[in-house]
């Protein structure tokens, strides 16, 4: 492995990050670089750690360089060492990348064939996926819906219109009834019937739309 530079002392890497911070640009930019470069052995020092895993070394080396870039970017030099602040940075870098190759190990690709339709063409697992996976969000719109119009029926219906209504539609786990059976049930015609219907069902109508 390549020979790093030595770390900064204390009053160098305090100098290096007020350049960083109050500098010109381009004193800004070679503070930058320095803090990077003086700090690569300590990059090192907490890759070794994942050395036992399936990544290459220099790809560990890069991937922490990243969170030490990331360190240097959002320190506060009025809060301790740079060091102990880019160990953390350094380190969740390296967990991320560890993290994501775990789990894509485990996935299956979506665009993996699985087959053949009837006319010879590929199925992919995405493609079984999309057909199969409701909508969300249009579920929980009609959840919530539904909720509202239960309310809305204790609010704005008479006794007989929610009980018409629970009867025809089958609410709240009852049987479907037909209008003449419904008729038949509370003693009325069926016009009749569907005349309380129709008005509890445009009373629940405007009171929604203004809801």
């Amino acid at each position: 492995m390549k020979t790093f530079q030595k770390p900064l002392t204390s009053g160098e890497e305090a100098e290096q990050c007020r350049l960083l911070r109050e500098g010109t640009p381009a004193e800004a930019r070679r503070a930058k670089e320095i803090l990077i470069e003086r700090n690569l052995r300590l990059v090192a020092h907490i890759a070794k750690k994942y050395q036992n895993t399936d990544e290459d070394m220099e790809d560990l080396i890069s991937i922490g360089c990243i969170g030490l870039i990331k360190a240097i970017d959002t320190f506060d030099d009025k809060k301790g060492r740079l060091a102990t602040y880019a160990c953390r940075c350094i380190d969740n870098e390296l967990l991320m990348l560890l993290r994501g190759k775990k789990k894509t190990a485990r996935e299956v690709s979506l665009f993996e064939p699985i087959g053949q339709d009837k006319e010879g063409n590929e199925i992919h697992l995405v493609d079984v996926i999309e057909q199969q996976q409701p909508d969300i969000v249009e579920s929980m719109e009609l959840t919530g819906n539904i909720r509202k119009l239960f309310v809305l029926m204790e609010e704005v219906l008479t006794e007989r219109e929610r009980d018409i209504l629970i009867m025809r539609y089958g609410l709240n786990g009852a049987p479907e009834a037909t209008q003449s059976q419904i008729g038949a049930r509370l003693g009325i015609s069926r016009s009749y019937v569907s005349r309380i219907e129709k008005r509890a069902l445009q009373k629940l109508r405007c009171k929604f739309e203004r809801q």
